[in-house]
């Protein structure tokens, strides 16, 4: 539009110069532009009818994993010959490879394809929503933009370790065979008590000892059971629970290890939910295998901090999304005023887990070293410590993490000191 614009200008200001001054050379430039003016209108660029489609090499990716993205714009009208196709990378994509634009004559029935490689900065889900269009003629007077829709979604996962197994101890385990001792004998490998014989039972389990007391009577060795579990994991995402220093959040580290806990009790063929609890209620209904581990992944690709009257403590987390006497894992920083919803959690049955980034380690060593920072530090940390103390002895199973520390580490180290006798019955010292 600014072409013609420019050139009808430069005509009309030719003609006028040119009458003006009775100079016919004027008026004789001005023949050109006119012709190349009307050439242009009888062959102007006629509207484009494409057809776009896009795919992704994959729906999900961990952040700065290349994704190659591939377009094909095929032209079902006329001929258009010149066309510009540019893709429009959503925020917080960045280019890795190739090129998202092309420039191209395109006939009827002929398609152009596009390819490139990108990648997610951070974590989050991405819409690609369309690709935008300039044609134009070879005279270049005329240009026509549109925007195709080209629909796509990407979702940058969170980065996550591979765990090894975590001992847990629900009080209620599900029919399915697995690793989670399930406190009922039967057929396993941990010795369980010893019972009357039944006609049935393999001599090599029975236990002479105990039968050598008895002149009528045989022993046999029962094991215990082992089963899957109900795991429901709880991501505290309330605004006041994260700390933000420059470009690093505490909540990134949580959603981290939500990740990782959700791969390892899935991969153990555990039934698995997450509830995202901050600004509102994000629930992912309980579920099994690779299918429930995307659905968990897609729910804290999109995780985000919020705020809100009603979910500002932990009073009111909906204990109906998990069954009764299941093990629960708590991921979150904890505010001081926690302790009393998670000791009542505890009193109802359930098994619970607390996972908690240190937030004083976390901003203390991203705050230049100075004495009133060193006092405040201390101070912090002596209430935290009796924050968890306080949990402890609510018979709440407690993972302090120092950030600084990889997960996997932390997580095996503060699980690898509580003593066996607790463990077995689900109190931490």
């Amino acid at each position: 539009m600014g072409r013609r614009l420019l050139l009808v200008v430069l005509v009309y200001a030719l003609f006028l110069w040119g009458l003006v001054s009775l100079n016919g050379a004027l008026l004789a430039l001005a023949v050109p532009l006119i012709v190349w003016l009307g050439a242009a209108l009888l062959w102007g660029t006629p509207k484009p009818r494409l057809r776009v489609s896009r795919s992704l090499s994959a729906s999900r990716a961990p952040k700065g994993t290349p994704v190659s993205v591939k377009l094909s714009i095929a032209n079902e009208g006329p001929l258009l010959e010149e066309i510009l196709i540019e893709d429009m990378l959503p925020p917080g994509i960045e280019l890795v490879a190739g090129e998202p634009r092309a420039l191209a004559s395109l006939g009827p029935d002929e398609k152009v394809d596009l390819e490139y490689a990108a990648a997610g900065k951070q974590r989050g889900i991405f819409i690609f929503r369309g690709v935008e269009v300039t044609t134009g003629d070879h005279l270049g007077i005329f240009r026509r933009r549109t925007t195709l829709p080209a629909p796509a979604q990407l979702a940058v996962a969170p980065e996550s370790l591979k765990l090894r197994r975590l001992a847990i101890r629900p009080l209620r385990t599900r029919a399915t065979a697995g690793p989670i001792p399930a406190r009922q004998g039967g057929s396993g490998v941990d010795f369980f008590g010893v019972r009357e014989y039944q006609p049935g039972d393999p001599l090599r389990w029975v236990n002479w000892r105990v039968s050598a007391r008895y002149r009528q009577t045989l022993f046999t060795n029962e094991f215990e059971q082992e089963r899957i579990a109900d795991v429901g994991l709880i991501l505290d995402a309330r605004r006041r629970t994260d700390i933000r220093l420059n470009e690093h959040a505490l909540f990134e580290r949580a959603v981290s290890a939500s990740a990782s806990l959700a791969e390892t009790f899935l991969s153990d063929g555990n039934r698995v939910g997450l509830l995202v609890y901050g600004g509102f209620l994000d629930w992912t209904f309980p579920g099994y295998g690779r299918v429930q581990r995307e659905r968990i992944l897609q729910a804290l690709a999109k995780a985000r901090t919020g705020d809100s009257l009603v979910f500002d403590s932990l009073d009111y987390i909906p204990t109906r999304f998990f069954p009764a006497k299941s093990q629960i894992v708590l991921i979150s920083p904890l505010c001081p005023d926690d302790p009393p919803m998670l000791t009542r959690l505890r009193a109802r049955g359930y098994q619970l887990m607390v996972v908690s980034p240190d937030p004083i380690s976390f901003e203390a060593r991203l705050l230049k070293p100075d004495k009133a920072v060193d006092l405040a530090v201390r101070i912090a940390r002596l209430e935290r410590l009796l924050l968890l103390r306080q949990l402890r002895r609510a018979g709440i199973q407690v993972v302090d993490w120092q950030v600084d520390r990889p997960f996997d580490q932390a997580i095996h180290t503060s699980l690898s000191r509580t003593a066996h006798w607790f463990r077995t019955i689900g109190v931490a010292p």
